[in-house]
């Protein structure tokens, strides 16, 4: 019934100025609407990230949102972290560790928290 329909990520915060200047300045994600103080709809590829303002911001302990990079993974690791994005390194049964990505054989991913403290992931091969 779904698998035809796009799904849209949503992503709570508690300040939707730090969120904007966080995914649209430093993740390069283009605004499609912004509703006034509530909500903030981005465009990422052809997928769209609502961020919305909530009480509840950051108390996800799971992976949020995760983008499929492909073999761009590393360049994109990097130039996050030169934006300033710091990754959070994880210890996880066969994952190895080079720099700030994790591998499982040909898999690789890396994280990394918005301001509120949601974890983003990065994904690729």
């Amino acid at each position: 019934m779904l698998g035809d329909k796009d799904a849209i990520a949503t992503v709570a915060v508690k300040d939707l100025g730090k969120a904007r200047t966080f995914y649209e300045g430093v993740l390069g994600l283009r605004v499609a609407d912004a509703q006034g103080s509530e909500a903030i709809t981005f465009k990422s590829g052809t997928a769209s990230v609502i961020v919305y303002r909530s009480e509840f911001a950051g108390t996800n302990k799971a992976t949020a949102i995760n983008w499929s990079l492909g073999k761009d993974i590393d360049r994109v690791v990097q130039g996050l972290r030169e934006r300033g994005v710091k990754f959070e390194h994880y210890d996880l049964p066969g994952l190895s560790q080079k720099g700030d990505v994790h591998a499982f054989g040909e898999f690789k991913a890396a994280w990394f928290k918005d301001p509120d403290g949601n974890i983003l992931a990065l994904m690729g091969q």
